[in-house]
């Protein structure tokens, strides 16, 4: 039976790259993936969401008309997940005091259009500083992690049946977004059980995502590679604290079929093993190692530069149809190889429209961030020719 659910993958797959060659996307460096490859045996992984959810990361929160415009565009690219930031900040002003007007419509908007809500929890409110915000900070945990957790609470318990998933800050390895202070894995997983317990009092049903740390090999005090990262978390106690393991996954220069150790071994995609998509096989490894294995992955970052202006990005940017080619071939491998314990994957991004090509975000995007001018990538084309397969049912 795996067989013949293989070949018809793959038949889907020709069809898909046939699908780009009409959109006038170059396949000659399209991934090749196996002819009958056999996925992960995992039976005992309890699905919460179809393997995989394609999700689009948008910024609809400041302009209500780019908001319709940006969602009718992931509706027709037929995708069934949208993530989106909502910054602690902009919705609990002062302690216990919510303004609700934005993310009411963003909500709204979303169930009109039959999409999924996953929304990111994080950027502090200054006065829930140990300093009371005399030095603001852009991402900082809060003094008291009881007021993250009562936020957390407020929003899952106004939004319970309407939210579907949360995640539990962004990348705690690194030291820019823990209050410029060393990331700590053990503080992390102490604020992502004070969240847990709030958005579960909220909304039993809401499901939990722990914060994908940023692929990296540097280390402290300015970050930690996240592997080792999430082995503290395990350590720390973490895995009864959230739904899925959430991680973040940039291809780097490297084709989405590269294996860890290619990647590894050639300096040209890096020379280290999280240089490339497939990283998140080594984080699976670990969840397996700490007996979490029926829980799925969520990546709530991925993709593909372009960036010619920035030296940190350049050196692994890649042309807008390399970008195409990979983001599409990356949903075809977790199909084709990660069932069933990969869940969402979230590419980034439908373009804020406040992005410049100063801004490094930009060259990541699958559209430009031009309004009321729509301007799609070649990206935004080969993921709309992906089969539906988010609409499929699940157990959630």
């Amino acid at each position: 039976m795996e067989r013949i659910w293989s070949r018809a993958a793959a038949l889907l797959l020709l069809i898909n790259l046939l699908v780009l060659i009409g959109q006038g996307v170059s396949v000659a460096n399209a991934p090749t993936l196996p002819e009958t490859p056999t996925p992960t045996p995992s039976p005992e992984v309890r699905q919460l969401v179809p393997s995989p959810a394609p999700a689009v990361h948008v910024s609809i929160w400041w302009d209500e008309a780019v908001a319709i415009r940006d969602l009718d565009l992931v509706q027709a690219m037929g995708f069934h997940w949208i993530k989106q930031t909502f910054a602690w900040r902009d919705i609990e002003g002062s302690r216990g005091a919510f303004d609700w007007y934005r993310p009411d419509r963003i909500v709204q908007q979303a169930e009109e259009r039959g999409l999924h809500l996953l929304v990111r929890l994080d950027r502090q409110p200054f006065w829930s500083q140990a300093d009371g915000g005399a030095v603001p900070l852009n991402n900082a945990p809060p003094a008291d992690y009881t007021d993250f957790e009562n936020f957390c609470f407020a929003v899952a318990s106004r939004y319970q049946g309407r939210i579907d998933a949360y995640q539990v800050w962004n990348e705690p390895n690194l030291s820019r977004e823990w209050g410029d202070q060393p990331p700590n894995p053990a503080d992390y997983v102490r604020l992502l059980q004070h969240c847990y317990e709030g958005i579960k009092r909220g909304d039993p049903d809401a499901i939990v995502i722990s914060a994908g740390p940023a692929p990296t090999g540097t280390g402290l005090p300015i970050a930690i590679p996240d592997d080792e990262f999430i082995r503290a978390m395990y350590e720390a106690g973490a895995a009864q604290y959230f739904d899925m393991l959430g991680v973040n996954a940039p291809g780097y220069a490297a084709p989405p079929q590269t294996s860890p150790e290619e990647a590894a071994s050639n300096p040209a995609y890096g020379g280290h093993r999280w240089n490339v998509f497939r990283h998140v096989e080594d984080i699976r490894q670990i969840m397996l190692e700490y007996g979490d294995g029926a829980k799925q992955i969520a990546i709530l970052e991925m993709g593909w530069t372009t960036d010619p202006t920035h030296p940190e990005y350049s050196w692994f940017a890649v042309t807008e149809q390399q970008q195409a080619e990979y983001l599409a071939g990356a949903y075809w491998w977790a199909r084709l190889n990660w069932q069933p314990w990969i869940g969402i994957m979230t590419t980034i991004y439908i373009a804020d429209p406040y992005w410049t090509p100063e801004d490094e975000e930009y060259w990541w995007s699958i559209t430009l961030p031009d309004y009321p001018t729509t301007v799609v990538r070649p990206a935004y084309e080969a993921l709309s020719g992906l089969p539906d397969w988010g609409n499929e049912s699940d157990e959630h």
